[in-house]
């Protein structure tokens, strides 16, 4: 398979092996360049498709610098793929950016309460078909506003939900190769796992579909036949509801 850039799988190879021996600032910069579309899948996954153009610009720039991190901290030796070993790393550099934005501020989340609310009541009285153009006349708002309502509040949830992760598996000590360690963040996919399976089987569909299929909202929406933003909102709550079934426990 050869790769955006040109470079085939043993080319690739061939780059790592050097780098490793040389360090060179060069290769390190060619190493990144055939990794980035990694990272723009990653922020695609992250960001619905109608979020604002420069704020995808912003995601992916920042992405960018997690994986120049990881592409200088990954040992050849370790026998982990790089792209598995580069998704933390990346995913974590965007999420280090957006809690440093005052993005959702205390009248934004009520805006995106006001949002959900509305979808919550549509979804009850079976009439969540067109949601986007009721939810805007109930609210006085146009679709567009009410989807950049719902793109943020699916960054917002997807954040806490990492931050209660984060928390969860904060180490102990300095060396996270330690057994006690690994025992909680065993113990952690353990409770999320049991937390996922208690989901009512649509709502489990969705995060299956988005965390171990990969796949876009869009496409995400496609398969269940709803809108993406409808789908964004799915996640949302699923997110939020796994977050608070962690904390509980």
């Amino acid at each position: 398979m050869r790769r955006d850039d040109g470079l085939s799988e043993e080319e690739l190879g061939g780059l790592w092996a050097e780098y490793a021996e040389t360090r060179d600032m060069e290769l390190r910069d060619r190493l990144t360049l055939a990794h980035t579309g990694l990272v723009k899948t990653l922020v695609r996954r992250m960001m619905p498709r109608y979020g604002a153009v420069a704020e995808f610009d912003d995601l992916v720039s920042c992405g960018v610098l997690g994986l120049i991190d990881a592409v200088e901290r990954f040992d050849l030796s370790h026998g982990v793929k790089f792209e598995t070993y580069a998704v933390s790393r990346i995913r974590g550099e965007i999420l280090d950016y957006l809690r440093g934005q005052d993005w959702a501020p205390p009248s934004l989340r009520r805006r995106i309460s006001a949002v959900t609310d509305a979808y919550d009541e549509l979804e009850a009285s079976g009439a969540a078909d067109g949601a986007e153009a009721k939810i805007a006349s109930k609210l006085k708002m146009t679709e567009e506003q009410v989807n950049r309502l719902l793109a943020r509040s699916h960054m917002f949830n997807v954040m806490r939900f990492e931050d209660a992760l984060a928390g969860e598996r904060e180490p102990r000590v300095a060396d996270e190769e330690l057994p006690e360690n690994a025992l909680l963040a065993s113990d952690l996919s353990d409770r999320l796992a049991e937390a996922i399976e208690a989901l009512p089987e649509r709502e489990r569909l969705v995060i299956t579909l988005y965390y171990y299929e990969g796949m876009l909202l869009r496409d995400i929406a496609s398969t269940l036949g709803v809108t993406e933003s409808r789908v964004s909102q799915m996640h949302s709550k699923i997110i939020a509801k796994l977050r608070d079934s962690l904390e509980r426990d």
